[in-house]
């Protein structure tokens, strides 16, 4: 006879959830697929205190999953559309002629919006630091700029593509988790971003500005890069198209899957006939990603380009989504046992009592992310599991779902790099040479977001109310 779970009973499987991966994969750095698989078996075994069935549980996942399925679906068209974009020259396109824009008497802006541009259109945040921020660090050490300050318009502007890029894993797990749209998720995230962008902009100008800048040469490795980039590519205006057609189906609200596939297949037309790769390497490039051993140029070597060019370039693919898949898949395996047992209906009855605003239940989604990232110091299960949890108390208090999705992303996605045991941490800090406690208060963009998030919680503004038949958006 199925019951309702107690107050300890429907708290423990979060407990423990969090000590695994709070210890095991925040500590120890274990996987957090396996940890996750352990908190589920433990909320089962609550599960089957309180009366469900295996069948029951196991339908509770399937249930979950099937949900999430379509944006499943999009995160793994993002990979396709990423190698398709990189074989056409797209991309690098645009990072070629993005890095030449660098004015070194606006170090930290230029950092900041370069950084910004390459992570758009990449949507990843790593690739963006790991080669434009190294070329970035390279001129500021030539300048004398302060290096943290450097290193935080870096990592900010790379977190700003990685937030608002449609090609980026977390903003497209962030509907997922929270049960929006992607593309409504990112132009409700315009009232979180946009703020904190313009702020950034200023900092960054004013003391840029006043800092004692002067002109240099480019560094080598940067003209390396370049010129290697120059050789594999042929650069035609053509090559924008496929960002037309996805800004296209943006903005016309088109559906997202077919709109993607189209651009990944007409830049892989373009990688046939513009950059001369085979037809075999295009379809390698839709499962596998691009990568420079496709290149087949008389007198060109495959393995003598440097390690800062297949780092940018070598990247996309189906299967490279697979790991975001899996973490997924595994946080709903928890997600849906935990649901199905009615731990969080317990645990948010009694949350509920103390939220008597939509202010008070947006900063508690904002505690529970950066608690998350804190004591994980992972961006995903920063997402996810928030995700899961503020998902049904949302509807209940008449709010939109994007609201969730966006408070998710501002104090999930962009803080874990300010936490330096987090693997973002380290590998920023790593890549450019500045640790996460320098760069960390330079990094505006990074932690600005939830304090606007918290502030539209408690005013209203920018909050999206949901009825049962009509949405009413904010004025």
């Amino acid at each position: 006879m199925k019951r309702k779970p107690t107050f300890l009973e429907a708290i423990l499987p979060i407990i423990v959830m969090l000590l695994l991966l709070g210890f095991g994969y925040g500590y120890m750095h274990l996987r957090a697929e396996p940890l996750l698989i352990l908190a589920a078996g433990f909320a089962g075994i609550i599960g089957k205190r309180t009366g469900l069935t295996w069948k029951e549980m196991l339908d509770a996942i399937v249930d979950k999953l099937a949900k999430a399925m379509p944006a499943t679906l999009i995160l793994i068209t993002v990979g396709l559309l990423i190698g398709t974009w990189m074989l056409s020259g797209t991309i690098p396109m645009l990072i070629f002629y993005g890095v030449q824009i660098i004015n070194p008497k606006f170090i930290l802006v230029t950092a900041f919006l370069v950084s910004a541009l390459i992570s758009t259109v990449t949507g990843t945040s790593w690739g963006s630091v790991g080669t434009v921020g190294v070329a970035l660090i390279g001129i500021a050490t030539g300048l004398g700029v302060s290096l943290p300050a450097t290193a935080g318009a870096i990592v900010a502007g790379a977190y700003f593509g990685d937030k608002l890029s449609p090609l980026s894993d977390t903003t497209n797990l962030a509907p997922i988790a929270a049960g929006s749209e992607l593309y409504e998720h990112i132009k409700h995230m315009l009232y979180t971003t946009v703020p904190p962008f313009i702020i950034s902009l200023v900092i960054y100008t004013i003391v840029g500005f006043n800092s004692q800048a002067a002109k240099v040469t480019t560094p080598e490795k940067v003209n390396t890069m370049l010129n290697t980039l120059d050789i594999i590519f042929n650069w035609n205006i053509v090559l924008i198209l496929p960002i037309l057609i996805v800004l296209y189906g943006s903005i016309t609200k088109k559906p997202t899957i077919p709109t993607m596939s189209i651009s990944a297949f007409i830049a892989a037309i373009m990688g046939v006939t513009i950059q001369n790769f085979t037809l075999n390497n295009a379809f390698n490039s839709m499962v596998n990603g691009f990568n420079v051993s496709m290149v087949n140029i008389e007198g060109f070597d495959p393995s003598s380009v440097i390690w800062d060019v297949t780092r940018l370039v070598n990247r996309g693919g189906m299967s490279s989504m697979m790991g975001t898949v899996l973490i997924a898949f595994c946080a709903f395996g928890f997600a849906g046992i935990v649901s199905k047992t009615g731990c969080l209906e317990v645990v948010l009855e009694k949350l509920l009592k103390t939220i008597k605003s939509v202010g008070g239940l947006v900063l508690s989604t904002v505690i529970s992310c950066l608690t998350m990232a804190v004591v994980t110091g992972s961006s995903y299960l920063s997402i996810l599991i928030p995700g899961e949890m503020f998902k049904e108390t949302y509807i209940t208090k008449g709010l939109h779902p994007k609201n969730l999705s966006r408070t998710l992303e501002d104090s999930g996605t962009v803080f874990v790099p300010l936490v330096p045991w987090s693997m973002a941490g380290v590998y920023m800090a790593s890549t450019l040479g500045v640790p996460v406690i320098e760069y960390a208060p330079w990094a505006i963009l990074n932690y600005t977001g939830f304090i606007f998030a918290i502030i539209y919680g408690f005013t209203g503004f920018g909050i999206t109310k949901k009825d049962k038949d009509t949405e009413k958006e904010p004025s």
